[in-house]
This record gives C-alpha cells, sequence and structure tokens, in this order.
C-alpha cells in the first residue's frame, strides 16, 4: 500500500480539497425498512438491524456504491467510508462485533471500487479516508452521575476495537485514515494510539486527519476542552490535518474553525453541519446559503479540505465546490515551538509565561494529609479538594503521585484521575503523572484526555527501557520529565548532571525522534545544609547545571521538587519557606521553568527578613564553610508559624441598641433579644415605633445580605426568629395603648399548600423569607381546599396569593385554583412553586387559565424580589411584559418538542424492551413471604443510614455532603447547620421525640402482557392479590437503548419461571405535632423547620434500612452485602426500589393497590390523602425489584396510544387517567 501523503500534500498547495457531505442523510432518503437492512445475509439475526447504517455496506452495497458516486459527481476529491459505527463497541448494540472487520474491509473496498472508476474517466485523483468513528462510549466521563468514578470502557478496550477497525479499513485499500466527530479526546487518543501502534507493527503509514465537534456556543468538545486544548491533546501524531464537524452549522462554527487555523501548523479541515436541526430534526441551510458561508472562510483563509456534516448532500457539495474552486488555499504557519499542554484549557509554555508552579499536595510522599485521606480514610473524593485548593492558590499544573508500599498504586491513580475528570475546576489545568513504577504512569496516562506530563523517566535501568518508555509517552500524547540518573546512579556534580541531561536528550530526540519542547530535564534538587561538606554545593550545581541545559539543549524545559531541599529544617516552615522562595529566585535566574511546589505556600523574595535571607543565601550559594552551622543556629530563634485560636466576640454588646438589635438579627443571636427591645421601647414614644425603626431597619439588613448571596437560608430563618421574639415581647405593650394603629407591612401574601398534598418545609422557608423582609403571611398551612384559599385572600385583602406543591397532582390543582381565580373576578397575582413546579409548566398549564399575573418562583431566594415588584405598580407592569414573552417563548418552545418528538408506537417501544435471559435465570425465593410489620423501629439504627445532602437542599445550599462544609462560599453556614442538626438529632433519638413506623411484604408474582404485573397470595399462583401496572418509555431511542418498565424486571408469565415482589411503606414522625407546635408557639420557625427536614431525613434512612434488610434477611437475594453508607446513597447494591409517584412510575394512583395489598393504614397508621399524598409527611413506599438487570429510569413523556392501552389495563375512564397523569403526557387532551 502507497502512502499518498505527498501526492495529498502537493494538491493542498493548489487547491482546497473537496470533502464528501452526509451518509446519513443520504440513506435516510431511500426509507429503508428493516428487510433491507437484514438483507439476505441476516434474515434470522435475533435483533432489529434498521438503524445500522454500516451494515448497508453488505446488505445494499449498490446504494452505498451510488452515495459515493453522487458526491464524486458533485466535485468531492476525498470520499469517507461508510464504517462510523463501525468498531466492536457500537456494533455490540446489534450484536454484530463478530462482523467488524469485514464491514470496515468491505465498506473500503467500496468507496475504492468507485473512487477507481472516476479516476479512469479523467484520471483526476480520487481519495478514500477510512473512517473511525467516536463509539457510543466515552472514556472521559461516567455515564453515572452517581457515580463520576465510573467508567463503562477503558482506554485499552477503545484501543482493541479500532485497531481491528483499522485492519479492515487498510486492507480494504483506503488512503486515509479519518479519526472524526471526536466528543471525547480520550476516545480519540486511545484510536490515534492504534493507528500509530499498527503502522509501527505492519511497517506502514498512511496520512491522518482528525476532526473534533464543538457541541455547542460554549466552544468546548462534549467532554469539556477548548478547541486549543483538544489540538495540543493530538498534535503528537503530527496529523495531516486537524479539523470540526457536526454539531454547528458554519454560522456558529466560523469562529472556532477561525481559532483552529491560527494556532495549528498542519492543514485545517471542516465539514460542518447544514445548520442548526429544526424542531423536527431536519436541517433547513439549503446550498447556496451553506456556499456563501463557506466561500467567506475561504477568503479568510482558514481551509485547505471542506466539506459537509448532518444534513448536507451532493448539491451541497457541488455548490462548495463550485465557490471554492478559484480560491487560494491556506498556507500552513510557522507557529513558534513551545511545549503544548492541557487539560481542559490549553496551558502552553512560551515567553509570556515566567514561571510554572507545579501543584504538589497531591502527592501521598509529600502530603501526611493527602496520604492520610489515600490510604487510612480512603476517600478520595475527600483528597479531591487539595488538588483544588492547588489550583485555586496557583498551580498551573497539579502533580499526582500514589507511590506508597501499602496502597494499589495503579488503580488509585486510575480511580483519582477519574474522579479529577469529573471536577472542570481542577482538570482545567494539565496533570503530572508522579511515579516510580512505569505501570503506574501507564495507567495514569490512560486516563488524561488532555496532554499531561510523566515525572518521570530516566536512563537508570539502560537505555533499551528508556527507549521503550519514551516511545510510548510519546504515542500516548504527553511530554516527559527526565532525571539525570544513568546506569551509575544519581547525578550531584554539574559535570556528571549535564552528561546525563546531553545523553538522555540526544537519545530521545535522535533516536526516539521525541519533541524537543517536550522534554523537561530534572537535574536533581538535592537537600543542602545536611552538616555533610559534599552536600553543600548541590544548590549551586543545579543552578550551574540549569544554564548548561538551556544554553545546549534547545527547547528543553528545567524542573524540579523544590521540597527536597528544605528537607533538613522539617518542622520549621518559616525557615523552609524562605529556603524555597529564595532557592527559586536563584533558579529562575539560572533558567529554570518549574518546580513542583505548594502553590499556596510560596513566599515573595523581597519580604524574606534580610538576617534569614542573608543565612539561607549563603548556604544556598556555599558561601563559607560554616554556613550551615550559621543557618542551624539562627533557625532555632525563628519561630515556626502557628494558628490563632478563636476568641468569642462580645464588643458588640457595647454598641447603640440599634446597632445592638441589627447584630442579633444578622447573628440570629435570641440571648439578649427581650433585655435589647425593651430598651430600645423606653427610647421611643411608641413600641410600634420600635418594630418600624430599628428592628425593620435589622431586617432590612438581613433582606440585603440574603438578596446578595451573603447570608443563607439557615441564617435567614434565625434571623426570624429573633424578629418574632421581639415582637412578641412588644405586642402586649402595643395592644395596652390601644391608638388602633397597625404595624405596616410591605404586603399581605396568603399561602398554602394545596389540596391533597402534606408538603410544607420549602412553603415554611419561603414564607419566613418574607417575613423577615416585612412582608405579612396569612399560612393556611397544607391540604387547603381551593374555595378555603380564596375565600381567605378574600376575606384578608390579601395582595398575592402563593401556592405550594410537592406531588405531581398538586400540579393539577394549582391548575384548578387558576380556573378558579379567573371565574371569580380575581385581579391579584399567583405564585407558584414547590419541588415538582416549573416555569414551563406554569406557562403551558397554568397561565392561560388565569387573566392576570401568574409567576413561577423557583426558590425562597428569589421570592422577595418577585413579591416586590409584583406590588409596585411600574415594576409590575415590567415584570408582566417580561413574564409573558418568556411563557409566550416556553409555549412555542413547548409545542415544538411536542411536534418533533420521535415517537415509537406502543407496540413497537415493547418490542424493545430490555431483553432478559428468563430461561436461564432463577429468582432466589424469599425467607419470609408475605406481610412484616415494625413498629417503633429504632431511631439511633437509622441515623447512620442518613443522606445529609437532600437536608442541605431543604435550605437551599447546594452541596454534596461531606463536602459542603469545606466549601469556600457556604461552607461555614452549612457546618453551623450541621452542628444544630446534629445537637437536635441526639434530642430526638434520646429524648424519642416521635416514632418510626413501617411494613414490607414479599409475594410470589409475574409480569403479563408486557407491562403488568400479577401478585399472588401463595407459591401455587392460582390467587390473584393485585395487579399493579406499569409504563413503558415511549421516545424512539439510538440503537442498543432500550424503552424500560418495570414490568421488564419480572419473569413472564409463559416463561415458566417464578419470580418475585416487594412493597413497602414507612414512615417516621408519628407524634411529632406536638413538639412542631411547642417551637412555633415559640416563633421557633428554625427549630420546627429543622424538626421536619430531619423527620424527612429519618423517613429516608428507614426506606434504605429496610431495603438492606430485605435484600440480605427478609429476601435473602445477597446475603454476604455489605456496603457502607456512602455506596448505599450512591445505590450500588443490587436491585431497586422505585416509588410510585416517582419517574419509573408517576402514576399515584398505583400507591392505592400498594396500600390494600400490604393493608397500610390498618398496619402503620400512614393515611393517603385524596392527591395520594402521604401522611405523616415523612412518608416513603414503594416496590422491591431483585433482578440483577433492574435500574431507574426515567419515564419521560407518553403517547396517547399508551394511554389508552393504561387505561383500559387499569378498568379506568380516560379522562381520568390523563388528569393523574398530565405531567407526562406528550400530547395535549384538549386537541383530542
Amino acid at each position: 500500500m502507497s502512502d499518498k501523503t505527498e501526492q495529498i500534500k502537493q494538491l493542498m498547495s493548489e487547491k482546497i480539497l473537496i470533502l464528501d457531505g452526509a451518509m446519513g442523510t443520504m440513506i435516510q432518503s431511500y426509507k429503508l425498512e428493516e428487510k433491507d437492512y437484514r438483507g439476505d445475509q441476516f434474515i434470522a439475526h435475533p435483533c432489529d438491524l434498521k438503524g445500522n447504517n454500516d451494515l448497508l455496506s453488505i446488505t445494499q452495497p449498490n446504494i452505498i456504491k451510488a452515495i459515493h458516486s453522487a458526491y464524486f459527481e458533485a466535485g468531492a476529491d476525498i470520499i469517507e467510508t461508510n464504517t462510523f459505527n463501525s468498531t466492536t463497541i457500537s456494533m455490540a448494540d446489534y450484536q454484530m462485533e463478530n462482523l467488524v472487520y469485514e464491514l470496515n474491509k468491505q465498506s473500503a473496498a467500496i468507496a475504492r471500487s468507485v473512487a477507481d472508476e472516476f479516476e479512469k474517466k479523467d484520471s483526476k485523483p480520487r481519495f478514500v479516508a477510512g473512517v473511525l468513528g467516536p463509539t457510543n462510549r466515552t472514556s472521559s466521563i461516567s455515564p453515572d452521575v452517581n457515580n463520576p468514578g465510573y467508567r463503562n470502557i477503558s482506554f485499552n478496550e477503545l484501543v482493541d476495537s479500532y485497531r481491528e477497525a483499522l485492519k479492515g479499513l487498510i486492507d480494504g485499500q483506503t488512503d486515509i485514515i479519518l479519526v472524526e466527530t471526536i466528543f471525547d479526546t480520550l476516545n480519540a487518543k486511545a484510536a490515534l494510539f492504534a493507528i500509530e501502534d499498527f503502522f509501527e507493527k505492519n511497517q506502514i503509514s498512511l496520512p491522518i486527519m482528525i476532526s473534533g465537534t464543538i457541541t455547542d456556543a460554549s466552544g468546548r468538545t462534549l467532554t469539556g476542552q477548548t478547541t486549543e486544548a483538544f489540538w495540543n491533546s493530538v498534535k503528537h501524531v503530527k496529523p495531516l490535518s486537524i479539523g470540526l464537524n457536526c454539531a454547528l452549522g458554519p454560522e456558529d462554527l466560523r469562529q472556532y474553525i477561525e481559532e483552529l487555523s491560527s494556532f495549528s501548523e498542519c492543514y485545517i479541515s471542516a465539514h460542518p453541519n447544514a445548520g442548526l436541526p429544526n424542531e423536527f430534526g431536519g436541517y433547513d441551510l439549503d446550498a447556496d446559503k451553506m456556499a456563501k458561508h463557506i466561500e467567506e472562510w475561504a477568503n479568510s483563509g482558514f481551509l485547505n479540505i471542506v466539506g459537509g456534516c448532518c444534513g448536507t448532500t451532493p448539491e451541497h457539495i457541488n455548490e462548495i465546490a463550485k465557490i471554492v474552486r478559484p480560491i487560494t488555499p491556506r498556507k500552513c504557519p510557522n507557529i513558534p515551538i513551545c511545549q503544548r499542554l492541557s487539560g481542559l484549557e490549553a496551558f502552553n509554555i512560551n515567553d509570556n509565561v515566567n514561571f510554572v508552579n507545579i501543584g504538589e499536595r497531591t502527592n501521598v510522599a509529600g502530603s501526611p494529609k493527602f496520604l492520610k485521606l489515600i490510604k487510612t480514610e480512603q476517600n478520595l473524593e475527600a483528597a479531591l479538594d487539595i488538588a483544588r485548593q492547588q489550583v485555586e492558590n496557583g498551580a498551573q499544573i497539579i502533580d499526582v503521585c500514589m507511590d506508597e508500599g501499602m496502597l494499589e498504586s495503579e488503580q488509585l491513580m486510575s480511580d483519582f484521575l477519574k474522579l479529577i475528570s469529573s471536577e472542570p475546576d481542577i482538570c482545567r489545568v494539565p496533570i503530572m503523572i508522579d511515579s516510580s513504577k512505569w505501570s503506574v504512569i501507564e495507567a495514569g496516562l490512560q486516563c488524561l484526555q488532555g496532554k499531561g506530563i510523566v515525572n518521570s523517566i530516566s536512563l537508570k535501568e539502560g537505555e533499551d527501557i528508556f527507549i521503550e518508555h519514551a516511545k510510548l509517552i510519546k504515542r500516548y500524547g504527553a511530554a516527559t520529565v527526565v532525571m539525570a540518573f544513568d546506569e551509575k546512579g544519581q547525578a550531584d556534580t554539574t559535570e556528571r548532571r549535564f552528561e546525563v541531561c546531553k545523553r538522555s536528550y540526544d537519545i530521545l530526540v535522535n533516536t526516539v525522534e521525541f519533541p524537543p519542547e517536550d522534554i523537561i530535564f530534572d537535574p536533581n534538587i538535592l537537600t543542602i545544609a545536611t552538616g555533610m561538606k559534599e552536600h553543600n554545593n548541590y544548590a549551586v550545581s543545579f543552578f550551574e547545571t540549569t544554564k548548561l541545559i538551556k544554553e545546549n539543549l534547545p527547547f528543553a524545559l528545567v524542573s524540579g521538587g523544590l521540597s527536597n531541599v528544605s528537607f533538613s529544617f522539617r518542622g520549621n516552615n518559616t525557615v523552609r519557606e524562605a529556603m524555597h522562595t529564595a532557592f527559586l529566585f536563584h533558579a529562575i535566574k539560572s533558567g529554570m521553568d518549574m518546580a513542583i511546589v505548594n502553590a499556596g505556600q510560596l513566599g515573595i523574595y523581597d519580604e524574606i527578613p534580610k538576617k534569614l535571607l542573608k543565612y539561607i543565601e549563603d548556604v544556598l550559594l556555599n558561601h563559607n564553610d560554616d554556613s550551615t552551622e550559621q543557618l542551624v543556629n539562627f533557625a532555632e530563634t525563628v519561630s515556626t508559624k502557628t494558628k490563632k485560636g478563636k476568641t468569642s466576640d462580645s464588643k458588640w454588646r457595647n454598641e447603640s441598641v440599634n446597632k445592638r438589635l441589627t447584630h442579633a438579627l444578622v447573628k440570629g443571636i435570641v440571648d439578649f433579644i427581650e433585655q435589647d427591645t425593651e430598651e430600645a421601647r423606653k427610647e421611643f414614644k411608641k413600641p410600634i415605633e420600635v418594630i418600624e425603626g430599628p428592628l425593620m431597619d435589622g431586617m432590612n439588613v438581613v433582606g440585603d445580605l440574603f438578596g446578595d448571596g451573603k447570608m443563607f437560608l439557615p441564617q435567614v430563618v434565625k434571623s426570624a426568629r429573633v424578629m418574632k421574639k421581639a415582637v412578641s415581647y412588644l405586642i402586649p405593650f402595643i395592644e395596652a395603648e390601644k391608638d388602633g394603629k397597625e404595624i405596616k407591612s410591605n404586603g399581605k401574601i396568603v399561602m398554602a399548600t394545596v389540596k391533597g398534598d402534606v408538603h410544607d418545609i420549602g412553603k415554611n422557608i419561603v414564607g419566613v423569607v418574607l417575613q423577615c423582609n416585612n412582608y405579612e403571611i396569612i399560612d393556611l398551612g397544607v391540604m387547603v381546599p381551593a374555595q378555603k384559599i380564596l375565600d381567605t385572600a378574600r376575606e384578608q385583602n390579601a395582595d398575592i396569593i402563593g401556592l405550594s406543591g410537592l406531588i405531581t397532582p398538586s400540579l393539577d390543582e394549582m391548575v384548578h385554583i387558576a380556573r378558579e381565580m379567573k371565574r371569580q373576578e380575581f385581579q391579584i397575582p399567583l405564585m407558584i412553586g414547590g419541588a415538582t413546579t416549573s416555569k414551563t409548566h406554569t406557562a403551558v398549564k397554568i397561565d392561560p387559565d388565569y387573566d392576570y399575573i401568574v409567576v413561577h418562583v423557583r426558590d425562597a431566594s428569589r421570592a422577595v424580589g418577585v413579591s416586590t415588584k409584583l406590588l409596585n405598580i411600574e415594576m409590575k407592569k415590567t415584570l408582566s411584559k417580561e413574564i409573558e414573552s418568556e411563557y409566550e417563548t416556553l409555549r412555542k418552545r413547548h409545542k415544538g418538542k411536542q411536534s418533533k418528538t420521535n415517537w415509537l408506537m406502543l407496540d413497537d417501544a415493547r418490542k424493545n424492551r430490555k431483553p432478559i435471559d428468563w430461561p436461564n435465570y432463577n429468582s432466589v425465593i424469599p425467607h419470609k413471604l408475605g406481610i412484616n410489620i415494625l413498629n417503633d423501629y429504632p431511631l439511633d439504627e437509622l441515623e447512620e443510614y442518613f443522606d445529609w445532602t437532600p437536608f442541605f437542599l431543604a435550605w437551599e445550599l447546594a452541596g454534596r455532603f461531606p463536602k459542603i462544609l469545606n466549601d469556600e462560599v457556604i461552607g461555614k453556614e452549612a457546618t453551623r447547620l450541621y452542628k444544630d442538626a446534629k445537637a437536635m438529632l441526639s434530642k430526638i433519638i434520646n429524648e424519642k421525640w416521635f416514632t418510626a413506623k413501617g411494613v414490607c411484604g414479599l409475594f410470589p408474582a409475574n409480569s403479563i402482557n408486557y407491562d403488568d404485573i400479577e401478585i399472588y397470595e401463595n407459591e401455587k399462583r392460582n390467587d390473584l392479590l393485585t395487579t399493579i401496572h406499569t409504563l413503558r418509555q415511549q421516545i424512539q431511542k439510538p440503537p442498543g437503548q432500550y424503552n424500560f418498565a418495570l414490568a421488564d424486571f419480572i419473569a413472564p408469565k409463559d416463561s415458566k419461571k417464578n419470580d418475585y415482589i416487594g412493597a413497602f411503606a414507612v414512615a417516621a414522625g408519628f407524634g411529632i405535632e406536638e413538639r412542631i407546635k411547642q417551637f412555633e408557639n415559640d416563633h421557633d420557625d428554625y427549630s420546627a423547620i429543622m424538626l421536619k427536614a430531619l423527620a424527612d431525613r429519618f423517613a429516608e434512612a428507614f426506606a434504605e434500612r429496610l431495603h438492606e434488610r430485605i435484600r440480605t434477611e427478609f429476601w435473602g437475594y445477597t446475603p454476604d452485602e455489605s456496603f457502607d453508607n456512602e455506596h448505599l446513597i450512591k445505590e450500588s447494591y443490587k436491585g431497586i426500589r422505585p416509588a410510585p409517584g416517582y419517574p419509573s412510575c408517576p402514576d399515584h394512583t398505583e400507591k392505592d393497590l400498594l396500600w390494600k395489598l400490604l393493608r397500610v393504614e390498618e398496619n402503620t397508621g400512614i393515611v393517603l390523602t385524596e392527591s395520594y399524598a402521604m401522611y405523616p409527611t415523612a412518608s416513603v413506599s414503594g416496590w422491591y425489584f431483585s433482578h440483577p438487570d433492574s435500574r431507574y429510569f426515567g419515564l419521560g413523556k407518553i403517547n396517547r396510544d399508551q394511554v389508552n392501552d393504561y387505561a383500559q389495563r387499569k378498568n379506568s375512564d380516560l379522562k381520568i387517567i390523563e388528569k393523574w397523569l398530565s405531567p407526562s403526557l406528550g400530547y395535549n387532551p384538549e386537541d383530542y
């Protein structure tokens, strides 16, 4: 096979080459059916094949030939093989992994035969680009949001998959290898690794084209890299061209092509889409308009190769070819040589970079804290905070080292780097993989999508190993640190250091062809001031060697581990920090480019005390024989830095009473509030003036701080308690005066949780925040009928009505209230809030049914601003216009989404159900069938199962526990809240403030008719207890993804396999009302909300603990399971417990069947409201599934054919079902 690189380069110096257009768009125009995809060869294939376009090269070769011919006729110079998905990874979706070689060879051969035909016609060269697509997996990010370190594909699996595809392409006579539509650069690096490995082993070489995908206006790939970071990551293969394709049309892609053209020394390719998809999934940019865009690109000097991606046709390619024909192609620029690294962002070490700080604290050998987190606590997520701190403190590269005798270093390096890649604020910088073990280094390299640095290799084990490792580092696309070691050992004199570095450089540059700019020498920073005379010149020798390297080894950089130099003074951080600062000052003057440092502990040279600096420099520069002794003696007089302890601040008590009241309100201090309020009362003529004056002044400060994000909800709620206590103290004095004057408020708001819903934590928080801002709140509580809300609003002459709800039926009740407000001719604003509400639902469902303002309020922090605008005449007009404009846009967008949804008919969705090998599956028989009642469950047992993250979310403090406690912005308040919660938690348990009760049951079961589950009384399965009904995802899925229903996870009745299902209902908070009442009577909203929030946590913990007991004890299908709470929260176990009313089964009416099955109300006292909300509020219920393939999923939208079928299966009226499933409907019932 001949290498056509030079021929192609010659042509590109003469003209812009034309690439073909979309293959998929052309195939779609044939409107092929399943039988067409199968052909004669795959009639009996066990799964559907429609959509497997690559297979058409075998089953419909004439169609593929015709498409290639059409593009050559249109003017293409290069056509792409029909192999976008022809890897074992992607073909696994069709159970065709064994066909990969044939697919690639056949596709390349077809393309080559068409190219040869056209060459014979006119002798014009035509080329075939063998396509390696991105696969349907991503190796840089986790497919599981709850497990950021998880990957469903490895680097080596990708390499093996690409290698097999590559062999087929090359055997099919492809001319170019095109790695395209790159959304994850690590996947692309695996492809490039496979290509270079294959070329070397088979003694061949072909030109490589690389094309990435910028996914949206952020200018980044799907995995977060900027265009320049992407180029830095792949430039090591010296590609023929670098380019961008797909996702964007020419208008949006232009800026990124321009950018890529500016810093890439190779040729530039582009094949954009025909604009952006319309609401039906098609593309509207016609050939003429697209060609005009490309003409401007070409005239601007951006292009060497241009074609089209999604939506483009031979007509597009013909117009593009004609319009660029006379335009001069881009000339490859001379880009200054420098080391070009990347994380998510590019980092180029050029003349503009004075010095590079490499963060040293993520090193088990250098940081005791990091070692403890990794080795003792095994807490990788907490260890991430150390990396984050290094970046925040100025580290431009992060050094990661896991070398320790008792650690599984390879696995830890891999795990930690995968976690880093899920943290954009860390992985935006390049990574230095630091290890003395090659296996650890390679494990790390296989996790980096960016271009990192290896630390380190050396000649210590001889030239052969050195060359082998250097070749692999180059192939992985990394720079490398080279230590001044050789077969004789560590070099410690200037002559030896430079000798080793020069030898290493010559081998790397001349033998390995390693880019000299990617070589970083570490000439060994060794410890000085040890008392040994032979060590006295170590620093001087380092400075001298650095100068020699910079003068004699072009483009090479110099680095070192800074902490080594001061090791003699460990324990005296003041001296160590000064030594590091002084050493860097002299090393940088000598030419040092970077160092491994603690980025947060670098001092300033000019700020080192003069006397200390003199002693240090005497040692560094080896001025005197006794320099070490003098520094040691002086160091004893220098105190090391220590942190001062905190002292209680009571100075505020000396301020004026007005300032004391403000301080108490801001800090939430109740200790002196009555004393200070009384003092203020005596200073004013009337007690009401204390409220209108200093107290409201203080609350205004609270409101401003909260609005600016400088106070957080827990603090605001505490402020409210202080305010209420002060007002409560003043009320008797105000009433005694009986002058009829009322406290003036900013407005009156009636608030309620709607009928059928019992959840009120969020509503209560909003109420408290509004009260803090001088709004009068009339809180009607929970389960409030519509007419009571409206009557109260009229009686109280309310300014605003606020509705809250947590369960989906509440959405319909809110629509009903809006309609009633219209019918009863209300003219006051309606505020909507709660976990299930959304701005889109408000715009589409609620707003059209009320003629006045309806506004969705996302959280408490926005309630004050919205209320203020609603009650100000001018601001209300502006807000009303803004809302109506936004709602109209949302309604149009919602309608557009409905119209362009690719629905499956229910029968087709059932055909695409999850395939499970039932004949070879045997369900574990539960140890205990029937119902089990759990009365007065021990609360102390549940505490260890707490998931604290939702607790903080209830207070609008967003962040994962325990990381939230150290958050820069909210960590202090989160810690205070956590401390208060733990204190109350202790009282709840020790004083038994409330009880927890539950019931569970395990029953024989089988699925029937695809989507229903029969539950039987006994193993004979002849007495039916009930039939529960599940719903199936109905939106068309990409190949290899299934349309799930929960019934998929229960053995079908006709399989003759016995299966089982479980059910449960648990609650905490029995007896909580009395305690809540006490807090409210004491104006202590903070404690009342805290108690409700903790009751919720107990209920969720109870559900988690009971599920664990089901798995290990009552059912016993995983008897040896052993998970800590973190893994329980991440649902690492086998089996699921979906709840009726939630994403997998959104129909709340199914709870009624669960309640009857378990006799829940009789056995526990947990009741269902008419809207199927559970009471006590802190309740959880659901089903148990044990199959290992069972999983949680969101139903998404469903279509009318399924809703009809579902209503018939439930023997219910269609309109009633549509009401309960309203949020899940993919159509508007009013259209039928």
